[in-house]
């Protein structure tokens, strides 16, 4: 149990000193989709929360560039982020992680945060060799929820059985 206390703390720290998340592949409205589904999106739900509880959340689509979602404009890539980034929360497959471990170096995120189910070793020795925070399959809002609000994740789509 000392691991979970240390990760807990960890995560704590995380989100009270950070104020900016970069969350990469963020969903945007497609012509053939309705509002609706769009808003059941896990990263649509996330991001939405975050921006409640004071966060600034820049979407990363390339595919949507300048589209807005939560009144916050999709920009392509994070070498496109014109602020520093303290997170990058990853909402893509795992195999793609290290690419985003890459650019999160790049632009000197202090934390690489990847959604459940994406975890990747490569990624993690990227995050790792340049002190980058890793943390895998967790869900952010869920960790939030948990250690602030003392209150189960109410999304269960968004929950790890």
């Amino acid at each position: 149990m000392p691991n979970f206390s240390k990760d807990e703390q960890l995560i704590k720290q995380i989100l009270t000193s950070a104020k900016t998340i970069a969350m990469v592949g963020v969903s945007s409205i497609k012509k053939e989709e309705s509002s609706n589904k769009i808003r059941r999106r896990p990263s649509i739900i996330v991001m939405k929360y975050l921006k409640e509880f004071g966060y600034k959340v820049i979407p990363i689509n390339p595919s949507s560039i300048g589209e807005k979602i939560h009144e916050e404009t999709v920009v392509a890539n994070l070498e496109d982020v014109t602020i520093p980034i303290d997170i990058v929360n990853v909402f893509r497959p795992s195999i793609e992680a290290s690419i985003f471990a890459k650019q999160a170096v790049k632009i000197g995120a202090k934390v690489l945060w990847l959604q459940y189910g994406v975890q990747n070793r490569e990624a993690q020795k990227i995050a790792n060799s340049a002190n980058v925070i890793y943390i895998a399959n967790r869900c952010i809002k869920q960790e939030y929820q948990r250690l602030f609000l003392k209150v189960s994740p109410v999304f269960p789509a968004l929950q790890s059985n």
